[in-house]
């Protein structure tokens, strides 16, 4: 015996009317027309890394290459050593995860289980930063570093992270959903605060932690302006090295060549979000402000 399916939107009965059929036939219609508008930009970027130079400036613009030139894809490590910039990536990223989640997680655990003075007016503080434009505070922030002599170095990333009022308004909300019940059967068998942490909330918190850890690879992948400022091209992580060496004008490096560097780029985001996007979706769900 076949198990019952999950009742739909629409039933088989629905379908049967034509007023139905026509506004669903729409409804893929646009579907389908947004996921090709999403997927063109990735499509031609990578298809523009396999055209001649000559292909690249024709008129009007071939879609597919005549030829698929993947030499230059070999060409394009000759102007970025992008395996060390995507190594400066992994280092700047690991030290945001473990600074940020650490302090954060630890914050945002005393303020949703613990009595901690003034919660909520601490709470309203960090939640009123997120009100405040970045920009406002980028030279604040840079001239602390400069005095503290940690321009060039990667704290210059891992110190701010340790503030990150996102990730501690998330993991309130979410811890705020574990139940105090079983918080407090840990202390009764003697557990202490940090042990009902590592035990308790954090084996409980891995689809948030997950997803927050997949939102900071993005962030630190994506991100060039904080990173040209505060560090020198050697340590720059892979997005500001691509617009700093690759994209700002004056370079000199043919076109196809730059989009085999683009391509080569857009692939680890890609792939990253397209296998743990389930994660992302439950995960900001779980930990969604409550009304």
């Amino acid at each position: 015996m076949k198990p019952p399916r999950d009742r739909a939107i629409m039933s088989p009965h629905d379908f049967r009317k034509t007023g139905v059929k026509i506004a669903y036939g729409f409804m893929v219609i646009g579907v389908c027309l947004i996921s090709l508008s999403m997927l063109y930009p990735f499509v031609n970027t990578f298809l523009n890394s396999l055209k001649s130079t000559e292909e690249f400036f024709a008129f009007p613009p071939p879609f597919f290459p005549s030829r698929w030139l993947w030499q230059n894809y070999k060409d394009s490590l000759d102007y970025l050593d992008i395996f060390l910039y995507f190594k400066n990536t992994l280092y700047i990223y690991a030290g945001n995860a473990l600074v940020s989640l650490t302090f954060m997680g630890l914050a945002a655990y005393s303020l949703a289980h613990l009595k901690v003075p003034a919660k909520k007016w601490i709470s309203l503080y960090f939640m009123s930063t997120l009100m405040i434009p970045a920009a406002s505070y980028l030279i604040p922030n840079f001239l602390n570093l400069k005095d503290l002599g940690l321009l060039n170095t990667f704290w210059a990333f891992w110190l701010p992270a340790g503030a990150n009022a996102f990730y501690l308004l998330i993991l309130i909300n979410f811890f705020e959903g574990i139940h105090k019940e079983m918080l407090e059967s840990a202390r009764i068998d003697g557990a202490s605060e940090f042990r009902c942490v590592l035990s308790i909330a954090v084996p409980l918190s891995v689809p948030i932690i997950v997803t927050l850890l997949l939102l900071g690879f993005s962030t630190v992948w994506n991100d060039f302006y904080w990173s040209s400022l505060v560090l020198k091209t050697e340590k720059l992580p892979i997005g500001a090295a691509i617009y700093t060496m690759i994209i700002y004008p004056g370079s000199t490096i043919n076109w196809n060549v730059r989009f085999a560097i683009l391509t080569m780029t857009l692939v680890p985001p890609a792939v990253l979000f397209l296998f743990f996007q389930k994660y992302i979706i439950g995960g900001l769900s779980l930990g969604a402000v409550k009304g």
